[in-house]
């Protein structure tokens, strides 16, 4: 499932941080790469549900949809201005909803627009001011409203409140429109999102930090939806040149920032992080998890007979980890040398990770990078690369942006 971005990422042009972009793009050119995201997954047999086509479509053909659809876009409208005209208002908007096209309603589900209504002086029809609640510019990331395990969906609780209504509108589409019977969701302090979750064949990993919090991670292990031997706990590490300044999440945010599974024993990842992140290991007894001790991403991995694509500085913080794998050892992965070329251009990176960055690239020389280098060659992963530089201004790649609702 994904969602090709709209309005809503306007917004957050005018002030990309606030909004947990990580810089400005052109807008026209990232819907232009969604699009061609979309068509070389559906170019390699992948079936692929656009949320925007989910929802207007099922509304458009399923009434009972429809009429749940009415009610959660009546709740989402606010009117503000006195108690006379804020309820003339309301009750006109209950009047009038059902003449709305499907649309209509979809993009008041992602602006949750606010009008308040002010008098006017001459007797003119009342004067609106236009507010947007959050519009919801990440929500083309779809991969951390929820985790899909083999068991069924954990919906995510997102720690920035930038994101919170996400989850409720990708939990309603997998509710009503895919139908999906056993779904669980994470509430409270307990915070877990999608991109911290990868999941393998007999083990899975939850990555913990600045996002998913450690009691999330054990939330969604007794959710009932992972139904997993083992499962590794895996703190957010440091690069070495970090430690002892401010942390900057947006060099590694999730575990899939820094860290993938490109096919069966082959991880790729920035060996110097996954040798750093502290690792619990829980094992299934039963219907629960229970901690068997703690390791290191990188020795747990080893132990199970994994090898390693290493990444350096300037691979990583360039979304190479973030690739989407369609099938054993074929990967949908970002073109890191234009991201990064946008990342030095536009001085997105703190001046500690530009010297670092540079100075890794000094040191490999001719060397290509991620997918083109002599690491992916030698492992045997067919990658079929696409230009998302501007889509990444979002901060996140093709995994971030594509939410697998089942596997082979």
């Amino acid at each position: 499932m994904v969602h090709e971005p709209e309005i809503e990422i306007e917004y957050a042009m005018l002030s990309p941080r606030p909004f947990l972009f990580e810089r400005i793009f052109r807008t026209s050119k990232a819907v232009e790469e969604h699009r061609r995201l979309q068509e070389t997954l559906k170019g390699e047999g992948v079936k692929v549900s656009i949320l925007r086509q989910l929802i207007v479509g099922t509304a458009d053909e399923d009434p009972a949809f429809r009429r749940l659809l009415e009610d959660k876009v009546r709740q989402l409208v606010i009117f503000y201005g006195s108690r006379e005209l804020s309820e003339k208002a309301k009750e006109e908007f209950r009047k009038n909803i059902s003449g709305l096209d499907s649309l209509n309603l979809f993009h008041i589900l992602t602006l949750e627009p606010a009008i308040n209504l002010k008098k006017t002086a001459d007797g003119t029809p009342n004067y609106p001011t236009i507010y947007s609640n959050i519009p919801l510019a990440n929500l083309y990331f779809m991969r951390d409203q929820q985790a899909v395990g083999n068991r069924g969906v954990i919906v995510g609780n997102m720690r920035s409140l930038q994101r919170r209504k996400e989850t409720e509108i990708t939990e309603f589409v997998l509710k009503n429109s895919f139908r999906v019977g056993n779904v669980s969701r994470i509430e409270g302090e307990d915070f877990f999102e999608g991109g911290d979750f990868i999941p393998a064949r007999d083990f899975a990993l939850i990555g913990i930090g600045t996002r998913t919090n450690r009691s999330g991670a054990l939330a969604a292990m007794q959710s009932g939806m992972l139904d997993f031997k083992e499962i590794g706990v895996v703190e957010n590490p440091l690069y070495s040149f970090m430690e002892g300044a401010p942390r900057d999440p947006m060099v590694n945010m999730h575990l899939d920032t820094y860290f993938n599974i490109a096919d069966s024993g082959v991880a790729v990842t920035s060996v110097e992080l996954a040798k750093k992140a502290e690792t619990e290991v829980f094992v299934r007894e039963g219907t629960v998890y229970k901690s068997s001790g703690k390791t290191r991403l990188y020795d747990f991995l080893k132990d199970r007979g994994y090898s390693f694509v290493d990444l350096s500085v300037a691979e990583q913080v360039s979304y190479s980890s973030n690739f989407l794998t369609i099938s054993g050892s074929k990967i949908v992965a970002v073109r890191s040398e234009n991201v990064l070329r946008k990342l030095l251009g536009d001085s997105v990176l703190p001046q500690s990770v530009v010297r670092i960055v540079k100075e890794s690239m000094s040191s490999s020389g001719t060397e290509k990078m991620f997918p083109f280098s002599k690491a992916v060659k030698e492992h045997g992963i067919d990658a079929i690369d696409l230009d998302l530089s501007e889509l990444t201004g979002g901060y996140g790649g093709a995994h971030c942006m594509t939410a697998s609702l089942s596997r082979n």
